[in-house]
C-alpha cells in the first residue's frame, strides 16, 4: 500500500539518541544504524526542537524520519474510546479476568469488550464475571488456543479499532488515549504499549526481579518503529491495539508460539507501519517459579524455526557486514597475526566508509576552532567513519557474544569441550556480556550479590531459550533460525 500522508499538525521530535552533526546536515541513529544526509530544504525546516506537519514537504520529512527512527511521532487526535472494541481470550482464569476488566473499565470506560471463553471447565463463572462488567462472551466448546480465541473476538468485534488484551494483564491509567494517537497517522495499522512488571507488593525472588528488568515482553522505554532486525523488532500480542483494516486474516492458529510476531510482520509486509509506544503501559504477570520460567523461556525459543520458514532472512542470530563478520572471525583466533589483520580489517572498512560518506567535492575533514567554548571540533566523512567503524564493530562484537552464549551455546558447548580457544571466548562472552547485561538493567545503588543473582539468571534464560531454539530447528527440520546472516543486506535485500 502507498504511504498516506499525514495529517497537518503531526508532530516528530528527534531521538534523544540521534547524533546530529555537520551543523544538522546529517543524522545518525535508528535501528539499525542509518545515517541521514539532509538538504539544506530540510535542515531549515527542522530548525527548532521538533517538526510540525504543515505542507507535503513537512509531511514527507516527518515520514522519513520517524521510518528510520531518528524521530518519533508525539501522536495525534486518532480515534475515541467508543470505537475500539477490547477482546480478551481467557481459559478458566476468572480472577485474573475480573481484576483484568476491572482495570479496563477504569481506564477506558467507552470500550466496546469482548470475552472469548476458550473451553473453560466452568463456563458460567466465566460468564458471571464478564456480565458484572458488561462484557460480551463467545464460547468454544474446547479449548483451541489464544489464536483462536483473539480471531473469533475480532470477528465479534464491529468497531475499526481492535485491543487485544491477554487475561494476565492489567492496563495501567491513559494506556489507550495514548495509543490511539499514533492511530491519527493512517499509515499506522499496529501500536503497542510497553509491557511492565505487574506488582501486588509483595517480596520480589531473584525469578522476578530478573524479568522485572529483562523480561522478553518489555521491550524497553525508547519509542520505535517495529520493524524486523532491529532494536523493536515485534511487539506482543499480550497488549496490542490493531486497526481492523489491518488485521486482515489475523492470527495463525496453528503457531501456538510466536504467532504475534507472524501477525505483525505480515502486517508491515502490507505496508503498514507499526509503533512501539512506551509511554502507554500495561503491567504484566510474570512467572515466579523457577521450573515455569525456564518452560517458557524454551518454550519462545521453539517459535524460531516456524517464523524462519514463514519469514526468510527475518530471525538471524546475528546479522552482520562482511567486514564486522571477518573481523569477529579474526579476532576469535586469538592470535597476534590475527588481531593484527583484524586492526588491517578494520581500517580498510573505515576507509571505504568515509568515502562512501563523502559528496562530491566536499573536503574530507574540517577543522572548526570555537572560541567560545575553547576547543576544535572536526567534520566531514573521515570523523564521521571514525566514529561509525568502531560502533559498527561493537555491535558486532555484542551480537556475537548474545549468539555465542544464547542461540549457539550448545553448539559452543561442545567446541569448549576441545578446545582451549573456544572455552576462552565462551567465557569470556558469558562474564561480560552478563555482567553489561546488569550495568544497563541494574536497580540504584545494587552490589555484587545482585550482579552475581543478574548474571545467573541470564544465563539461565539464554540456555533455556537456546535448547527450546534447537528443538524446534529439530523438529521443522531447518537450520535457519541458526544460520547467521552476513551479507550485511537488509531481510527484504
Amino acid at each position: 500500500m502507498s504511504s498516506p500522508r499525514l495529517p497537518d499538525g503531526w508532530t516528530v521530535r528527534p531521538d534523544p539518541r540521534t547524533w546530529r552533526v555537520d551543523g544538522g546536515a546529517t543524522w545518525i541513529g535508528g535501528s539499525p544504524p542509518r545515517v541521514l544526509r539532509l538538504s539544506a530544504a530540510a535542515r531549515e525546516r527542522l530548525g527548532g526542537p521538533e517538526l510540525v506537519v504543515a505542507d507535503a514537504t513537512s509531511a514527507a520529512l516527518a515520514r522519513l524520519l520517524s521510518d528510520a527512527g531518528v524521530a518519533h511521532p508525539a501522536g495525534g487526535d486518532g480515534p475515541a474510546p467508543d470505537d475500539v472494541t477490547v477482546v480478551v481470550p481467557v481459559k478458566d482464569r476468572t480472577a485474573e479476568l475480573e481484576r483484568l476488566l476491572v482495570a479496563v473499565r477504569a481506564t477506558a470506560p467507552g470500550v466496546g469488550i469482548v470475552v472469548v471463553d476458550d473451553g473453560s471447565d466452568d463456563p458460567s463463572a466465566t460468564s458471571r464475571v464478564a456480565d458484572r462488567h458488561g462484557a460480551t462472551v463467545v464460547r468454544h466448546p474446547t479449548g483451541r488456543g489464544p489464536s483462536a480465541g483473539r480471531n473469533t473476538g475480532a470477528r465479534a468485534c464491529t468497531t475499526p479499532v481492535i485491543a487485544f488484551l491477554d487475561s494476565d494483564v492489567v492496563p495501567e491509567p491513559g494506556w489507550l488515549d495514548t495509543l490511539l494517537g499514533h492511530l491519527a497517522d493512517p499509515a499506522v495499522g499496529v501500536v503497542a504499549p510497553r509491557i511492565v512488571a505487574f506488582s501486588d507488593g509483595g517480596p520480589e525472588n531473584a525469578v522476578t526481579r530478573y524479568e522485572r528488568r529483562r523480561s522478553s515482553l518489555d521491550l524497553g522505554a525508547r519509542p520505535a518503529p517495529v520493524t524486523a532486525r532491529s532494536r523493536v523488532s515485534y511487539v506482543p500480542s499480550a497488549a496490542l491495539v490493531v486497526r481492523r483494516e489491518a488485521f486482515g486474516e489475523g492470527f495463525r492458529e496453528d503457531m501456538p508460539v510466536a504467532e504475534d510476531v507472524d501477525l505483525v510482520w505480515r502486517i508491515a509486509g502490507a505496508g503498514w507501519r507499526l509503533r512501539y509506544e512506551p509511554a502507554a503501559r500495561v503491567a504484566h504477570e510474570h512467572r515466579a517459579r523457577v521450573r515455569a520460567w525456564l518452560a517458557r523461556k524454551a518454550f519462545y525459543g521453539t517459535g524460531a524455526a516456524p517464523l524462519a520458514r514463514q519469514h526468510p532472512r527475518r530471525v538471524p542470530p546475528v546479522a552482520l557486514a562482511p567486514w564486522t563478520a571477518a573481523t569477529v572471525a579474526l579476532l576469535g583466533v586469538q592470535r597476534r597475526w590475527s588481531n593484527a589483520a583484524a586492526g588491517v580489517v578494520t581500517l580498510v572498512a573505515t576507509a571505504r566508509l568515509a568515502r562512501g560518506l563523502r559528496r562530491p567535492g566536499e573536503p574530507w575533514l574540517r577543522v572548526h576552532l570555537r572560541c567560545t567554548q575553547r576547543r576544535i571540533a572536526c567534520t566531514g566523512p573521515v570523523p564521521l567513519a571514525l566514529v561509525l567503524a568502531p560502533w559498527g564493530l561493537g555491535g558486532a562484537l555484542w551480537q556475537a557474544a548474545g549468539a555465542l552464549t544464547r542461540h549457539w551455546w550448545p553448539a559452543a558447548a561442545v567446541g569448549a569441550l576441545v578446545s582451549r580457544r573456544v572455552r576462552r571466548a565462551l567465557l569470556l562472552a558469558a562474564v561480560a556480556e552478563g555482567v553489561a547485561d546488569w550495568v544497563r538493567f541494574r536497580d540504584r545503588g545494587a552490589g555484587p550479590l545482585d550482579a552475581a543473582l543478574h548474571l545467573a539468571a541470564h544465563r539461565a534464560d539464554d540456555l533455556a531459550y537456546g535448547a527450546g531454539l534447537w528443538w524446534g530447528a529439530w523438529r521443522h527440520r531447518t537450520v535457519e533460525p541458526l544460520r547467521p546472516d552476513l551479507s550485511g543486506k537488509g531481510p527484504d535485500a
